[in-house]
């Protein structure tokens, strides 16, 4: 018989702790198995984490994001790394959800500490193709990862346009 599983603030908090831990600063907690037909997760993300500028064309894959815990940047980029859109999700704010297309660059980072992140898109999971990570950014462990983490940062220290 097929069981509800359940998650409360206590199963957030230990994931935000777990993934501070990690050297990336990030960990997910998959709520899908991995052949089935839609992922669905939890990604905690702490300041400091790089998520390399990507899309997801290569196969074509939507991607929803909805803050649950703290704060989350999405920055949006056209094809020469140019920043075209930045919002801030905020779990229980004004804005909370960013649903990506597939061909639109992208990144997302963490704006305080302890923030959370359900994501969901089509499976099975295939790693990024080498098209789909941004020619233009840096690799993770790049010496010029830390400067643009910074520059994107400060993107949400102005005023944001917010629906």
């Amino acid at each position: 018989m097929p069981k509800l599983s359940v998650l409360g603030s206590s199963a957030l908090a230990e994931l935000s702790a777990r993934a501070a831990a990690t050297p990336r600063l990030r960990l997910n907690r998959n709520l899908h198995l991995m052949d089935d037909p839609v992922h669905r997760l939890l990604n905690a993300i702490e300041p400091g984490s790089y998520v390399r500028p990507h899309r997801h064309l290569s196969p074509p894959k939507s991607e929803t994001v909805v803050a649950v815990a703290g704060a989350i940047g999405v920055v949006t980029f056209d094809s020469h790394g140019e920043v075209q859109e930045r919002v801030r999700l905020e779990a229980g704010g004004k804005a909370f959800l960013a649903d990506i297309p597939p061909d639109l660059w992208h990144t997302l980072l963490a704006l305080e500490p302890g923030s959370v992140f359900f994501e969901t898109k089509v499976g099975p999971y295939a790693p990024p193709a080498p098209e789909d990570l941004a020619a233009w950014a840096p690799p993770e462990g790049d010496k010029e990862v830390i400067p643009l983490l910074g520059i994107w940062a400060k993107l949400f220290t102005t005023n944001l346009h917010e629906d």
